[in-house]
């Protein structure tokens, strides 16, 4: 009989990496019923989708609140799961709100739990670690320094690496994708990631866009391309788009390695985006912004300066922050022109993106993580 997996999920990053473990343990031959949380890419893998993570896909305090019904609803149909087809092992995937409650009754029906991707408890709410080390049984971390925090306070941990080393790859030439993108292949190109969850686009690609805007009336010769994540509909980024930008603005329907690789510059909300685009090399700028309210509860939660990750990888700020009111379009606008025509500027980062990838280990994290699992599923 094959080993039975629960996989929790909860957003796009977490079911790209969840879906690239599975891969290596099919590739290493161990073959498992897979059912729980996730979203398009562990569906395909033969996932059983308990919980489609698009369903649930908030971010900020607020938001979760709001929508604390609804998680509560989709949280129970994890567990009762859990109780009536326990599996072999329990892989939570980041999302640590939610996976940690659903660890709980893990822990009540005698199923181990295998936490892949460390909550930020070095960022904020380091009290969380205590918790962390009463529920899980073992942690996969991505980069050295969490690895030496949990051995700190006693928790098995394993440094696995960072998956993205091996998943950042382009699949066009620079020239293919601008022409694939129907961009100029003289002209400059700007990326813009958004993110990949509905809410935090509709605040995040208006900033962007004004900023196009801004670029456009001062530039001539620069081209905008906005790749869409496949949790998105692309008939609310067209609305919210609402014909500006007719001319330079270019979408594509995911490619977004493509997108970091072709672009001179990018702009990006705060996320995984930034470490892609430090392991592509491509220099960039950041803005964010979450609910008002949501963010006077985090800046006081918040121990450290940085929040966005390539920051805190690098150990200090390299990459300039635009987040909620310092999220002005014509300040942001300045840094991406700094970025595109200041030579020195864009080497220094570059170097300094390169120090990024270097900290993120050597790859090979997926397969790290399915030898990890394989371990766990030893009686």
């Amino acid at each position: 009989m094959p080993h039975k997996i629960m996989i929790s999920a909860g957003e796009a990053s977490g079911d790209m990496h969840a879906a690239a473990v599975v891969r290596a343990l099919q590739k290493r031959g161990t073959h498992c019923q897979l059912y729980g949380l996730g979203g398009p890419q562990l569906e395909r893998l033969g996932m059983e989708l308990i919980v489609d993570c698009r369903d649930i896909a908030v971010v900020g305090i607020v938001e979760v609140l709001i929508h604390y019904r609804q998680l509560l609803t989709k949280l129970e149909e994890l567990k009762a799961r859990l109780r009536d087809d326990p599996p072999d092992l329990l892989v939570l995937v980041d999302y640590p709100d939610f996976n940690l409650k659903l660890a709980e009754a893990a822990q009540q029906f005698g199923i181990k739990v295998l936490f892949y991707i460390s909550p930020q408890v070095w960022a904020w709410r380091k009290k969380r670690v205590e918790r962390i080390g009463k529920l899980v049984d073992m942690m996969a971390v991505l980069f050295p320094f969490e690895e030496i925090f949990y051995q700190e306070v006693n928790i098995p941990v394993r440094f696995v690496g960072h998956p993205l080393v091996d998943e950042v790859k382009p699949s066009m030439s620079i020239q293919a994708a601008k022409t694939f993108f129907g961009v100029d292949p003289n002209a400059h190109c700007i990326g813009l990631l958004p993110g990949s969850r509905k809410g935090e686009v509709q605040r995040v690609l208006p900033i962007m866009l004004e900023t196009a805007e801004r670029i456009e009336k001062t530039s001539q010769d620069i081209h905008f391309v906005l790749p869409i994540a496949e949790t998105l509909d692309i008939q609310n980024i067209k609305n919210l788009i609402n014909n500006r930008l007719k001319s330079s603005l270019h979408l594509v329907k995911g490619h977004s390695y493509d997108v970091m690789h072709a672009s001179d510059a990018l702009l990006c909300a705060s996320g995984t985006a930034t470490l892609e685009a430090a392991l592509m090399g491509t220099p960039m700028a950041i803005t964010y912004r979450i609910n008002p309210l949501s963010y006077l509860i985090l800046k006081h939660m918040i121990t450290i300066p940085d929040i966005g990750l390539v920051n805190v990888v690098y150990g200090r700020r390299i990459v300039q922050e635009f987040v909620q009111r310092e999220a002005k379009p014509e300040c942001i606008a300045e840094e991406m022109q700094h970025l595109l025509f200041d030579l020195d500027y864009r080497d220094k980062m570059k170097k300094q993106l390169n120090k990024v990838k270097e900290k993120m280990g050597q790859g090979g994290g997926a397969m790290n993580v399915a030898k990890l699992i394989e371990e766990l599923l030893l009686p």
